[in-house]
């Protein structure tokens, strides 16, 4: 027993002599208040480990010990043990076997940031803000993201069922859902629609992005785009310094794109737009939902505080904090929030998201088909084949008119551009 209440206090021991070096700036009172809780602590695993019914060890009681308190800060930080420290760092391919769900905890509940396009989530019917109340047999109180994600990943072929909590329909679905090989494109589709009116749906921020979109704006304005519409939504961000790289490519040189807010300068940085060939003079439309969340809401609130393009949709998701890896001495580490996104006229986005300048909630257009149409307007066989070869064509041109924000957003740029001319 005295060898385990040894163990304990040496551990501790070490962790008040690091407190106390660490907090040599800090008023004596609040080093007293440390103190006394790392005394606490210290005295807490000491009798556990002599008087706890089974024998425990220190590591374990350790790695708890951390990832409550990391999980008492907010829903992202957290311990990562060895092993999850070491999944975090390979889970950078784009390719896996999973669902297709962005989540976050929100309102401490396991919450839905956005299903990823095309992948079994989405055609199940997941949507943003689902709360996912069971996997498989297990609720999900008190179940870390981490432990989430393992979860839902695993094998391709294999069937996760998931209790959500809708609250727009107030009532408990059940999905089961076949995991996928999940391939993350970032450009989904990029095409003239009408009228030269570019269209760009962007649905993550990675590595290649600036590139890719590049490319295709060059394409676009080849075939005639004179006004654009970036489409966000359901894009869950991804990597900061892409998020700048494409809001630059469409503000002047030299502006502020965002800064980040934390406790010490280092973790306070302003990110500033660099482009030496911006596209400034098109007029644009950027479209986000409750799904356009982190780097998606950098770009829309840059774009929407210069004025430089209207946002339209419904408030975006609303996260906007900064979480930094901290690897330790045993191969774990920390990962912990500290600092906040900030537009550039210094609008906080966590908790609060971006507010569409038109706010137009999702839905879809009943069209009449081409097959209706020619019913009521062919008079001979010949016209009816003719018109009905031609109406599909037409129709497929024309199919995102049924997309109740898309056609908002087309309606809004014909009318600038009509204003202009």
């Amino acid at each position: 027993m005295r060898k385990k209440i040894f163990i304990g206090i040496v551990i501790f021991s070490a962790i008040f002599i690091a407190a106390s070096a660490a907090l040599s700036g800090i008023e004596k009172k609040q080093k007293d208040d440390l103190y006394r809780q790392v005394e606490l602590f210290s005295d807490t695993l000491a009798i556990i480990q002599t008087d706890y019914v089974d024998e425990t060890k220190p590591k374990d009681l350790i790695y708890g010990a951390l990832k409550g308190m990391l999980a008492a800060l907010d829903p992202h930080s957290q311990f990562l043990d060895p092993d999850t420290y070491n999944e975090l760092k390979v889970d950078t391919e784009g390719k896996f076997g999973g669902l297709g769900i962005e989540i976050t905890v929100k309102d401490g509940l396991l919450t839905v940031i956005t299903p990823i396009e095309d992948t079994p989530a989405w055609r199940a019917g997941i949507k943003a803000n689902d709360r996912i109340v069971k996997i498989n047999n297990d609720l999900t109180r008190d179940m870390t993201l981490t432990e989430a994600v393992k979860k839902m990943r695993g094998k391709p072929g294999e069937a996760v069922t998931l209790v959500v909590l809708r609250e727009s329909e107030k009532k408990l679905l059940e999905f089961k859902i076949v995991r996928d090989i999940i391939k993350i494109k970032d450009i989904k589709e990029a095409r003239i629609l009408e009228d030269g009116i570019g269209y760009i749906r962007l649905v993550e921020f990675r590595e290649n992005t600036p590139q890719d979109i590049a490319v295709v704006l060059e394409r676009l304005k080849k075939e005639g785009m004179d006004a654009l519409i970036l489409d966000l939504r359901n894009n869950p961000g991804g990597l900061l310094d892409v998020a700048v790289e494409v809001t630059e490519k469409f503000i002047e040189k030299g502006k502020m794109v965002v800064y980040t807010k934390g406790r010490k300068p280092a973790q306070s940085l302003e990110f500033i737009s660099r482009s030496a060939h911006p596209i400034l003079d098109m007029p644009m439309v950027v479209l986000i939902n409750e799904g356009s969340a982190s780097g998606s809401e950098i770009v829309a609130g840059a774009l929407q505080d210069y004025k430089r393009a209207i946002i339209l949709g419904v408030k975006s998701f609303g996260k906007g904090s900064v979480q930094t890896v901290i690897p330790l001495g045993d191969g774990s580490a920390l990962r912990l929030t500290t600092s906040k996104y900030f537009t550039p006229l210094g609008k906080e986005i966590h908790g609060k998201g971006v507010i569409p300048d038109i706010e137009v909630q999702e839905g879809k257009v009943e069209l009449l088909s081409g097959e209706d149409k020619l019913i009521k307007k062919a008079d001979t066989v010949f016209e009816e084949i003719e018109k009905k070869e031609k109406a599909a064509k037409e129709d497929k041109a024309q199919e995102y008119k049924s997309d109740n924000q898309l056609a908002r957003a087309v309606d809004v740029l014909k009318a600038l551009k009509i204003y202009k001319k």
